[in-house]
């Protein structure tokens, strides 16, 4: 009881000085407004960026959602670990892994409940003149064994500026976030899917003002 009300508390407050930092203003809410499991695959330049995406929902949506985050970072010491697993419910994923398709396993199983947001580059992207690194190969592993759930890119932008790495105090700057098109998995080889998949995610950075 006590565990779920101050989870409750805590989302209030992180999410009320996230849109205070970063005045987030998304420009097409249509597709953050299902409760039907979908794969939220987003660009990756900073720790909060995900937090971009539970602000722009609606708090009962935000209970459906599971960020997936690497295990790493969330598990350290004891605040990260209670706010994965009781406010954002995370779905906290071993990078050092040897058996890189247990994930796709655990990511399938929750996508029976819950939608997921991903990181397809993997890691945060440092350089400023590469849009995007390399996406990995697990949203197509993933993508091909559920291909009845749709997928939705999000360009975030300017988030890397709010939080940059070895930062632990936010910079007030003007965020945005722009939500494309949903569509599904087809007959694809990993090559072409990964292209298309990128290109769909590239193609809403131009409407990012």
């Amino acid at each position: 009881m006590f565990k779920e009300a101050m989870s409750k508390i805590l989302d209030f407050i992180l999410c009320n000085i996230t849109i205070f930092i970063t005045g987030i203003r998304p420009q097409n809410l249509k597709n953050l407004t299902d409760f039907t499991p979908k794969i939220y695959y987003a660009n990756h330049a900073s720790h909060g960026d995900f937090l971009l995406l539970f602000v722009s929902m609606p708090y009962a949506l935000r209970k459906k959602i599971r960020p997936v985050a690497g295990a790493d970072y969330w598990s350290r010491g004891k605040i990260r670990p209670f706010l994965a697993k009781n406010v954002f419910n995370m779905l906290l994923i071993g990078r050092n892994s040897y058996d890189p398709l247990t994930f796709i396993e655990q990511m399938s199983e929750a996508l029976k409940t819950h939608s997921l947001i991903i990181f397809p580059e993997g890691t945060r992207k440092m350089n400023d003149d590469l849009p995007l690194q390399p996406f990995k190969s697990g949203l197509y592993h993933l993508a091909k064994q559920n291909p009845s759930v749709k997928l939705v890119p999000i360009w975030i932008n300017n988030m890397h500026n709010v939080l940059p790495k070895g930062f632990f105090v936010p910079i007030p700057l003007l965020c945005e976030l722009c939500v494309g098109e949903e569509f599904s998995y087809e007959a694809q080889d990993r090559a072409q899917f990964l292209k298309d998949a990128a290109s769909r995610l590239l193609a809403l950075k131009k409407d990012a003002r």
